[in-house]
C-alpha cells in the first residue's frame, strides 16, 4: 500500500526523467535520483508532469516510470503521476492505469491546445475525478496550455470528494488570491512557481510542486517546512537567496534548464527529446554561475 496524501505539505518535486544516450528512459539514473529525494527529505514525488518530458513519451514509457517509480519509492512518500491530456479520454485511461499500478495520487492538467470552453474544463476534469479512487490535483499553467481553470470552476471542482487540491502555476497573485477563498482541509493549493512559493504560502498555499527541488531538495524542503511551522522570516530569506537560481532554471523552456545543472552537479548527462535540445551556451553560462552562487558546485 501507498501512503495517503493527506496532509501533505512542503516539497513535491517535479522529477525529470533522465534519458539515456540512445535516447530511452534511463532506470538506473532514474533509481539514483530517487534515492537522492528519498535522503534529501523531500515530501512527495511527482513523475511524468512538465518536468518528467512526459509529452515526448510513449504510453508504454510512461507506465514503466510509474510502475519503476512505485516499486523503488515502497510506500516510504507519496508517488504522484502527471495523466494530463488534452483529450479527456485519453487522460481517463491513463488515470485508471496510473491508479492499478499503484500511484497515490494524479496531477490533472487543462486541456491544451483545444482548451476548451469554461464547461468542456470543468467536465474534463471531472470526468476523472468522477471515475478514479485516488486524489486529485488540478494544473493551472495557462502559460503552457493556453487555457486557465476559472476561479468559479475551481470552487465547483474544490467541492468533489476526489479532488484534493491545485497545482497553481499561472504565477498570478491576483489568480492565487481569487481561488485562496476555496481552500479548505479537503482541498488545499500547491505554488507551481518556485519563484513566489512564499507569498503563495502566506495565502495558504501548503507547500510547491517544484523543479528547483531537482538540484537543492533538502533547501526547498528545509523553506517549504520554515513556513509551514511559522519562521517566515527564515523561509523568505531562502527564497530570496536563490532567487537567482530559480531565474536561471527557467532561462529556456523547462525542463532544458534543470537537466542542464543536474549535469553540471554531477547528476548524469542532460539527454533530452526532439524538440527539446540542448541548453543554449548562453543558457549554460547563466546555469553554472547561478549554481556556483548557492554553491551546489565550485
Amino acid at each position: 500500500m501507498g501512503k495517503s496524501l493527506k496532509g501533505l505539505q512542503g516539497s513535491i518535486v517535479a522529477l525529470v526523467t533522465p534519458f539515456a544516450e540512445d535516447g530511452s528512459v534511463d532506470f538506473d539514473a532514474l533509481a539514483r535520483l530517487i534515492d537522492f529525494h528519498l535522503e534529501s527529505g523531500t515530501d512527495a514525488i511527482l513523475v511524468l508532469g512538465t518536468t518528467g518530458e512526459s509529452s515526448t513519451m510513449s504510453h508504454e514509457e510512461d507506465d514503466a516510470v510509474c510502475e519503476f517509480t512505485v516499486k523503488r519509492v515502497a510506500g516510504r512518500v507519496p508517488v504522484i503521476a502527471g495523466s494530463g491530456s488534452n483529450t479527456t479520454q485519453t487522460m481517463l485511461e491513463k488515470s485508471l492505469s496510473y491508479q492499478n499500478l499503484g500511484v497515490d495520487g494524479l496531477l490533472l492538467i487543462t486541456p491544451y491546445y483545444n482548451k476548451s470552453n469554461e464547461e468542456g474544463i470543468y467536465q474534463h476534469f471531472k470526468t476523472v475525478l468522477d471515475a478514479v479512487d485516488v486524489p486529485c490535483i488540478l494544473y493551472n499553467v495557462p502559460g503552457r496550455t493556453g487555457c486557465s481553470i476559472s476561479p468559479r470552476n475551481v470552487g465547483r471542482l474544490a467541492k468533489h470528494p476526489n479532488a484534493f487540491g491545485i497545482k497553481e502555476a499561472s504565477g498570478s497573485i491576483s489568480y492565487a488570491t481569487k481561488i485562496a477563498r476555496f481552500l479548505s482541509d479537503d482541498f488545499v493549493m500547491f505554488s507551481g512557481n518556485d519563484d513566489i512559493v512564499v507569498p503563495l504560502m502566506s495565502l495558504g498555499a501548503k507547500g510547491v510542486i517544484s523543479v528547483w527541488a531537482n538540484v537543492m531538495p533538502r533547501e526547498v524542503h528545509e523553506m517549504t517546512w520554515n513556513y509551514l511551522e511559522g519562521r517566515h522570516d527564515e523561509a523568505l530569506a531562502e527564497q530570496l537567496r536563490c532567487l537567482d537560481l530559480i531565474d536561471a532554471l527557467f532561462c529556456e523552456v523547462n525542463p532544458i534548464p534543470v537537466k542542464g545543472a543536474l549535469e553540471m552537479m554531477g547528476m548524469g548527462k542532460a539527454v533530452y527529446r526532439l524538440p527539446l535540445c540542448e541548453l543554449s551556451e548562453a543558457g549554460k553560462v547563466r546555469v553554472a554561475e547561478a549554481l556556483k552562487g548557492v554553491g551546489l558546485v565550485d
